[in-house]
């Protein structure tokens, strides 16, 4: 069997460009971003920055690594002091890895000082950057969120609120958007709502982040989500008061959350478009159990996606569930160097199996997805090796055909597990696996929505699994034409 890199494994997976959080009004405002930023790592763990204004100057803290490492200790917590702040936790999908690339990104601008983090995609970020580049403009970074400041700057309405809004309606693709002038926090969010964005309240505050779990970990209230193609602008008055402007988009599409946010990204802890993520989760699992049952002894899940959809598996099939997979917390990246020897420890390093609960058992693993398969194929032999007599696996999404554009980090599509084999047997071959299946598309629809797709009009964003991407793909276009282009002049 072939050896994988750990970069091939981490390969193996999917990964979301972010996560932001933003609160008006409050005295530890840095803090409690530190916090919801925290709850929000699951959404990127290669850096994170926070932004405050304490009523004279803006204050930056940007750093590589999880939140935990740095935004814990009290010394940097005092370089940023403040009322009024924003956070940004990042897993880069457009841009280098560096910290000039870490938000949130800060300018000086004619309306006075504006920092802006995003979480997702502009799919013409590229074409806009290269008409801005050629305008004059001077780039400082290699995030498509820069684009957005340069806008900012070039709009000719006087109020830096007007300016922002002229400045993403020339934007395309999937966003929430959080901004902070002197006054404001400014939150938006694509016209048809790919990625997701809520308000919460903290004492009569303002706070905006991607998902719920960030007002939980604070002890704010759920107010609302914001709408797709909305924008609200928050701004504290000189007494003290805080005045909320939500301005919605005109004749807006319907609401198109990303499938993924419930199948992958979103803690299951959260609410998402006012539906439970462990709830959709564990109805995957129960979906699944009535289209592909198999005779088993156990269902294991694949840690930790696969747990919900396992116990949903499990309780639909009357097979017991067990943890027949232990994940070790505590590998870190560093360790991932030395030698071909320990290379060769593959996935034990991130799983081990549980001997007792797999032995001589017919096991079904429950997976929430299948990006390449590459990790797939080292579990099912650790599976074997602990002395399982069969091994299905059943996935809880369907399969993965097209890459994403709207800040879902995906291999190209030909390195899809999908596309490298003919049939599903082909698939569950190359896995090692005594049978596979996967959730059907209706299946997740109801599992999410309570309802199957509708075709003339999806209800979600799902064109990672049917080609049905919801807007333009203009950077992508162009990169085509330039290919075709150099194709026929070297014919």
């Amino acid at each position: 069997m072939t050896k994988l890199s750990f970069d091939e494994l981490d390969g193996d997976t999917l990964h979301e460009e972010c996560g932001v959080f933003g609160i008006l009004g409050h005295p530890d405002a840095a803090t409690l971003t530190a916090l919801g930023l925290h709850a929000l790592q699951h959404r990127g763990q290669e850096a994170a920055g926070i932004v405050t204004f304490d009523g004279q100057q803006f204050h930056t803290e940007k750093r590589m690594g999880l939140v935990g490492d740095h935004y814990t200790d009290p010394a940097t917590l005092a370089k940023l002091p403040g009322f009024v702040a924003i956070g940004h936790t990042r897993y880069s999908t457009t841009g280098e890895v560096a910290l000039r690339n870490v938000q949130p990104l800060f300018a000086e601008l004619e309306v006075g000082g504006i920092a802006v983090a995003h979480n997702g995609n502009f799919t013409n970020g590229l074409t806009l950057r290269r008409q801005l580049i050629a305008d004059g403009a001077i780039c400082q970074s290699t995030s498509d969120t820069e684009v957005v400041l340069h806008l900012i700057a070039r709009s000719k309405h006087s109020s830096s609120s007007d300016r922002f809004i002229d400045a993403i309606r020339k934007v395309e693709g999937g966003y929430s958007m959080l901004a902070l002038t002197r006054t404001k926090l400014i939150a938006a969010r694509d016209p048809i709502g790919i990625r997701p964005l809520v308000m919460g309240d903290l004492d009569g505050k303002p706070i905006f982040c991607s998902e719920t779990c960030a007002l939980d970990i604070i002890g704010a209230k759920y107010v609302r989500d914001v709408e797709n193609g909305e924008v609200v602008i928050c701004e504290i008055q000189p007494d003290g008061s805080i005045t909320i402007d939500a301005r919605k988009a005109p004749s807006p599409p319907p609401e198109r959350l990303c499938l993924f946010e419930y199948v992958y990204f979103a803690r299951p802890d959260s609410v998402v478009g006012g539906r439970s993520v462990y709830v959709a989760r564990k109805n995957m699992g129960v979906n699944l159990a009535a289209e592909a049952p198999v005779e088993a002894d156990v269902v294991v899940p694949v840690p930790d996606g696969g747990t919900p959809a396992a116990l949903g598996f499990a309780q639909a099939s009357g097979i017991p569930f067990e943890y027949g997979i232990i994940r070790n917390h505590y590998v870190g990246r560093t360790f991932i160097e030395p030698t071909q020897q320990i290379r060769a420890f593959g996935v034990k390093l991130k799983h081990s199996a549980n001997r007792a609960m797999i032995q001589g058992k017919r096991v079904v693993l429950v997976d929430d997805s299948i990006v390449r398969g590459t990790t797939s194929v080292k579990i099912v032999q650790m599976i074997r090796d602990a002395g399982a007599r069969e091994v299905h696996i059943r996935v809880a999404s369907p399969m993965i055909y097209f890459p994403d554009f709207y800040g879902i980090d995906t291999p190209d599509a030909e390195k899809l597990l999908a596309n490298q084999h003919d049939s599903l047997d082909a698939m569950c071959r190359f896995i090692g696996a005594d049978s596979l299946a996967f959730l059907s598309l209706d299946g997740l629809y109801r599992a999410v929505g309570g309802a199957d797709r509708d075709a003339a009009r999806p209800q979600f964003t799902d064109h990672y699994f049917t080609g049905d991407y919801p807007t333009r793909l203009q950077d992508k276009e162009a990169a085509s034409n330039v290919h075709r282009l150099a194709v026929m002049a070297s014919g």
